[in-house]
């Protein structure tokens, strides 16, 4: 007899534009926990570049 709890769970993934009415109000929390992490990310290595830019901006004296 097999047991369902110890087959590996599918990651949560999202894709933009998926429909949402099929989700569980949990299963809808954990995509806006999973995209707020994402956006976090994708902010900091945005500063990150930037910073980047900047002091090559200052090394070679543009802008």
């Amino acid at each position: 007899m097999r047991d369902d709890d110890d087959r590996p769970r599918k990651a949560v993934a999202h894709e933009i534009g998926q429909p949402l009415d099929t989700l569980s109000l949990s299963d809808l929390d954990a995509r806006v926990a999973l995209l707020r992490a994402e956006i976090a990310r994708i902010e900091a290595a945005r500063a990150a570049k930037q910073a980047a830019q900047g002091a090559a901006d200052a090394f070679f004296k543009r802008g």
